[in-house]
């Protein structure tokens, strides 16, 4: 019964979007180096890949409109 369990939020709110390759801090979300570039390119070519095989099916595969 002697185990308080406490939410605090930690103070330090310096978290930094890219961090450089060697900069010593601890709160990132992503690092400049090779292989998260080569992640991020891999990534862009599959949203590219996806996106082309929409417009592909969408014409590929419409339906003929019949007016009334």
């Amino acid at each position: 019964m002697g185990i308080k369990n406490s939410d605090e939020k930690e103070t330090d709110q310096n978290t930094e979007f890219v961090k450089e390759e060697h900069e010593p801090t601890r709160n990132y979300i992503f690092q400049k180096n090779t292989i998260t570039k080569t992640a991020v390119i891999i990534i862009i070519a599959f949203l590219v890949l996806i996106t082309i095989g929409l417009v592909v099916s969408g014409v590929f595969f419409e339906t003929p409109s019949k007016s009334p």
